[in-house]
């Protein structure tokens, strides 16, 4: 296990652009990361103020989530529902960009969720399981007990999937995660 860290992957540029190599499993390794990605996931999100999550999945496909944002910016969300955990119902975030390049890796016993912050949003995200539907979960993206700021304008309406409308609150949820013993800290690069 690790904790949830924000990776900068180096960019080498020149003048017709740049390369970075956004994953190589042994330098994360180095960085506490040892996750054993199966699937490659992405999605488009059109407007801005499409907010997807808080989601998870539950044991025995519980998954780990490299997050990186291809096309546009998000802001990217992991909150913490390990029981016992003395951060629980804390959250940790950031923007992730085309831009910036940063990515986000949120271990199991997170609730992951985005804002796009701009409109045509891309995301890309490597897991740990596979999809599977009868394990989802997840919690209320505007649970008051998260307190979370989304960052959005004020005037933006968020968008949100149905099923993602009515995710229960923390208060109502019973975490299947336990504390592992890494604590939620800020994000540092």
């Amino acid at each position: 296990m690790s904790p949830v860290r924000l990776v900068k992957p180096k960019r080498f540029n020149d003048d017709r652009g740049w390369f970075s190599e956004v994953y190589n499993q042994q330098a994360f390794v180095k960085l506490g990361i040892n996750a054993g990605f199966v699937q490659d996931n992405h999605s488009f999100s059109q407007s801005l103020g499409t907010i997807r999550g808080l989601h998870f999945q539950r044991p025995p496909h519980a998954q780990d989530k490299l997050v990186r944002c291809i096309r546009g910016r998000i802001y990217d969300v992991a909150v913490d529902v390990r029981r016992g955990s003395p951060t629980y119902g804390k959250y940790v975030s950031a923007e992730l960009s085309a831009e910036n390049g940063l990515q986000l890796f949120i271990p199991a016993g997170f609730a992951h969720g985005f804002a796009t912050l701009e409109p045509d949003c891309e995301i890309t995200y490597k897991v740990s399981d596979i999809y599977a539907p009868q394990t989802e979960g997840g919690l209320r993206w505007n649970d008051a007990a998260l307190d979370i700021d989304w960052h959005l304008p004020a005037r933006i309406t968020p968008s949100l999937s149905a099923k993602d409308a009515i995710l229960p609150a923390l208060a109502e949820f019973d975490s299947p995660f336990s504390y592992d013993g890494w604590p939620l800290e800020e994000l540092v690069t």
